[in-house]
């Protein structure tokens, strides 16, 4: 049986025309399919605010909930609004999108606020069974029948929220029993990306942008034929279009390039995707979900990148703590063994570091709800200070003309390079002693 795993992102179901042309993709190719879906739109930023008004303030962010109740009913009210589908489909479902919001109402009120990652997960996971019901439902009402599962059943994890690890064992044996017993009477499975579950069956998430790596799970899992993840762009660019004027389609890309960029911090590919697809040659194909039938990027096992170019990636909101020994001596490995086990504690992820004598510098994205309990930790043997508001901008394959036309005119805190890649921490904050 060959088997091709799907995964479609937010910008792809973000509203009713765009989930017809999910519907019309779909439709163009009759195979087995398991097709992964993320939250629509903003719908996990609105959520993760709703989260951190809890988690902060117990106060419940009342507006942007029924905000985000309308969204998803108006989109169902759009989507039906067609001739060939019937009026009970639509109100079943809307009834089924009230209660999936009113248990969220009900469960972020009982749950503890005292851990932020448990309470995030439990949260947030609702963007993805939104979507995924909406869709399923949408689908089957187009005659293009699906079964709907629950991530958090199949894709097994440790209790290490908001970053889970994949138990693989327990998740191929769900997979086997779940996913493989349907395909025999169904050619399509709609899940949930980004989602986990422990062994107790709590739900757990795989880190911000993860359903790639979901995707990818299953496609190992499954030994899929191949994985194609849906964006809005042709494929694997060398820098955000957002960002660069001019950008150049890679056509074709090894998996250990694409491990690079992932590394560090292409969002076009989540950083553990890759390596269950490099375990069984699987190719990843990169294509637009505006014009599907064009080629795209292929990321396998090939020898070199076509084209080679410098590759831009940025990463905005940059906090760079600079932590010093309160007695002024050198930084010793016994230091820097204390501060990553801080870090380790606090779940921070480390993007860049630098050090001198008495000063260990450490880059990394900056999260409001962490940061003032590392300091509180670090600030008990070190002096600390930080810069906020930064940007991190890394080049693969730089060019003199490529670092040139980044840097101009701009102040550079650290500047790190080796043979292939080049990286600035650009300065657009303030310096701050945390007291």
């Amino acid at each position: 049986m060959e088997i091709f795993v799907e995964k479609f992102g937010g910008a792809s179901v973000n509203s009713a025309d765009a989930i017809r042309n999910v519907e019309h993709i779909l439709s163009l190719e009759k195979k087995k399919r398991v097709v992964i879906i993320s939250a629509m739109g903003k719908t996990t930023n609105k959520l993760e605010n709703i989260v951190n008004k809890w988690f902060n303030n117990q106060v419940f962010f009342t507006e942007q909930f029924e905000e985000l109740k309308d969204f998803h009913l108006q989109l169902i009210e759009e989507l039906f609004d067609n001739v060939d589908i019937g009026n009970t489909e639509k109100i079943d479902l809307q009834q089924s999108v009230k209660n999936i919001f009113e248990e969220l109402k009900q469960k972020i009120k009982v749950l503890p606020n005292f851990d932020y990652n448990f309470l995030y997960d439990s949260i947030v996971s609702y963007g993805e069974i939104l979507s995924t019901t909406i869709i399923s439902s949408y689908l089957n009402a187009k005659k293009l029948n699906n079964r709907l599962l629950y991530a958090h059943t199949i894709i097994k994890t440790d209790n290490n929220y908001r970053d889970a690890n994949i138990n693989f064992s327990d998740t191929n044996r769900e997979v086997n029993e779940q996913i493989m017993s349907l395909l025999k009477n169904f050619d399509l499975i709609i899940t949930q990306g980004f989602l986990g579950g422990t062994k107790e069956n709590l739900i757990t998430t795989l880190g911000r942008e993860g359903s790639d790596y979901s995707a990818a799970i299953l496609a190992y899992c499954l030994n899929a034929k191949s994985m194609t993840v849906w964006k809005d762009v042709a494929g694997l660019l060398n820098a955000d279009p957002k960002r660069v004027e001019q950008t150049i389609k890679i056509h074709t890309m090894p998996y250990t390039e694409a491990v690079e960029l992932s590394y560090y911090g292409a969002s076009i590919i989540h950083p553990k995707t890759i390596k269950p697809l490099e375990n069984v040659k699987i190719p990843l194909y990169i294509k637009s979900f505006k014009s599907p039938t064009e080629q795209g990027t292929v990321i396998c096992e090939s020898e070199s990148v076509n084209p080679i170019v410098p590759n831009f990636i940025f990463k905005d909101n940059q906090l760079l703590l600079s932590i010093m020994p309160k007695d002024l001596s050198f930084v010793t490995e016994i230091s820097i063994s204390t501060i990553f086990s801080l870090l380790a504690k606090h779940k921070v992820k480390v993007n860049m570091i630098q050090n001198s004598a008495i000063s260990f510098s450490i880059c990394f994205d900056d999260n409001r709800n962490i940061l003032p309990a590392l300091l509180n930790d670090l600030e008990k043997d070190f002096l600390v200070r930080y810069n906020e508001g930064l940007q991190l901008v890394t080049i693969r394959h730089y060019t003199v003309e490529a670092v040139n036309n980044i840097i101009k005119g701009r102040r550079i805190l650290i500047e790190q390079k080796n043979r292939m890649t080049a990286q600035y921490l650009i300065d657009n904050g303030i310096e701050k002693l945390n007291k």
